[in-house]
């Protein structure tokens, strides 16, 4: 019997190659590209202060731009090519015909998705970062930053656990969809490259409420949804295990949203807006190493775990710290991601079941993957205790090297240009670093019109006000 015409292999869709796979890997990685673009930016652009809402907003708007081009250039092939080193593959560009066209991997697409499918996937590993450097880190250091720590600190972590010749992916460390390789590194790189900055301004730190916490909820909802793709899309297949990946996605998250208003409605009095969308992000991160290889009951337990330690720490153990205390986290990114993504490595180690495992690598040593929970059940104690003991490892290796490698950056970006803006760049937030303001209103148009930081390339100084009706002021 003939294929139906659309079925038939040619050219441009080879005998390897799935549409049903490529369709939704695109799709996939579309809505992680969302999750930055416009999410983070609305995020970060709303949780701040007004005055640096423009600043915020546009660290990840660059980030976004600057880590595609790196990928494409050489970022890719250093975490997903030929091995240069245990921990890190060779430069080489990913730009020609021939190898964008050619089969990825054993995979069902070409290797331009998966290309781009890992370019948003690093592009908002990078943008997480500068959650913990809002409101005072040079822009022209953040400029210099963003090639230098994708290039230098992530493409290690990434080849390390992602690419099948990675030394931490041979001895069978389970990271789903990146807790480790994008949330732990994150957290950790932002909690780092903040101590090298110098904390905000005294007085923004004491007094910086969201300047709209609407918008703040909009991009928070991006995230949420995006993660579909995030974590439907680490199989690389659109298969039963993307299905269960994205239910406990969102079953994780609910639950831990959940709990965080539960903790701040017995210990504070109130649910807070704010409360909920740290809960709804350490679900998320705690759930990604683990979405496609525990079963949804364990997705309720690590939401409960995602909801309630984090909470502790950023609400209870943070003020007695004087680490944590010392070091400017705008938007506690070192909570919501470091502690959560490591929190996610070591359950997914727990709760892992074999089966779902051996259907998500689909290699002939899958038993290795192996959880505690079911090793101490099926008689394979010792096995177990080793899943763990590689969880642990694979975790304390994320953490000191960047911890020593976003040290190094910053040390080398500070002998460029300052990392920090000046006392008089701090006061006056955009105006005086982009020569914007993300909110043009009546009282402020002698301020605006007048500053001597508007910006002249946009012609900024020439927006007129008119009173189009009685009472009613236009801008134009």
């Amino acid at each position: 019997m003939a294929l139906p015409s659309n079925l038939i292999p040619d050219e441009a869709s080879p005998e390897w190659l799935n549409k049903g796979d490529n369709a939704w890997q695109l799709t996939a990685a579309t809505l992680v590209g969302l999750q930055s673009i416009p999410g983070l930016v609305i995020l970060y652009g709303s949780m701040v202060q007004r005055k640096w809402a423009i600043n915020s907003a546009f660290m990840a708007f660059y980030a976004f731009a600057m880590v595609i081009v790196c990928w494409v250039g050489w970022g890719f092939r250093m975490s997903f090519g030929d091995k240069l080193v245990f921990f890190l593959g060779k430069p080489a560009v990913a730009l020609d015909e021939k190898f964008l066209l050619d089969r990825a991997l054993l995979l069902y697409f070409p290797t331009a998705t998966m290309v781009f499918f890992q370019s948003v996937f690093a592009a908002i590993t990078v943008i997480l970062i500068a959650g913990s450097l809002l409101g005072r880190m040079n822009f022209r250091a953040w400029i210099i930053f963003v090639p230098l720590w994708l290039t230098f600190s992530y493409t290690v972590a990434a080849f390390s656990i992602w690419c099948p010749q990675g030394w931490l992916a041979k001895l069978g460390v389970i990271d789903f969809a990146g807790g480790f390789v994008i949330h732990l590194s994150a957290g950790v790189a932002g909690f780092t490259a903040a101590f090298w900055v110098g904390p905000r301004a005294e007085k923004d730190r004491r007094n910086s409420p969201p300047n709209n916490v609407i918008l703040m909820l909009a991009g928070a909802g991006l995230l949420w949804m995006g993660w579909s793709g995030f974590n439907g899309g680490a199989p690389f297949v659109a298969s039963t295990i993307s299905s269960l990946a994205i239910l406990n996605t969102h079953v994780c998250t609910a639950t831990s949203l959940l709990t965080w208003l539960l903790l701040d409605y017995f210990f504070f009095g109130k649910p807070s807006v704010l409360g909920a969308i740290q809960g709804m992000i350490t679900g998320l991160v705690c759930i990604t190493p683990a979405a496609g290889v525990v079963h949804c009951w364990a997705a309720i337990i690590m939401g409960i775990v995602s909801g309630s330690v984090p909470w502790y720490t950023m609400m209870i153990l943070h003020n007695k710290v004087n680490l944590l205390r010392s070091i400017d986290d705008p938007i506690a990114i070192f909570h919501t991601h470091a502690v959560a993504g490591g929190l996610g490595g070591i359950l997914t180690g727990f709760f892992a079941v074999p089966k779902l495992c051996r259907l998500f690598y689909m290699v002939t040593d899958w038993e290795k993957y192996l959880g505690l929970v079911y090793g101490l059940q099926n008689g394979r104690t010792s096995a177990g205790f080793k899943q763990m003991g590689i969880q642990i490892a694979a975790m304390a290796f994320v953490i000191v090297f960047n911890v020593v490698m976003t040290s190094i950056i910053c040390w080398f970006v500070g002998l460029i240009v300052p990392l920090r803006l000046s006392d008089e760049e701090l006061e006056d937030g955009d105006d005086a670093v982009h020569g914007e303001q993300a909110f043009a209103l009546w009282h402020d148009r002698e301020r605006l019109l007048s500053s001597k930081h508007n910006n002249k390339v946009y012609d900024t100084d020439e927006l007129s006000f008119v009173e189009s009706k009685p009472g009613k002021v236009e801008l134009v």
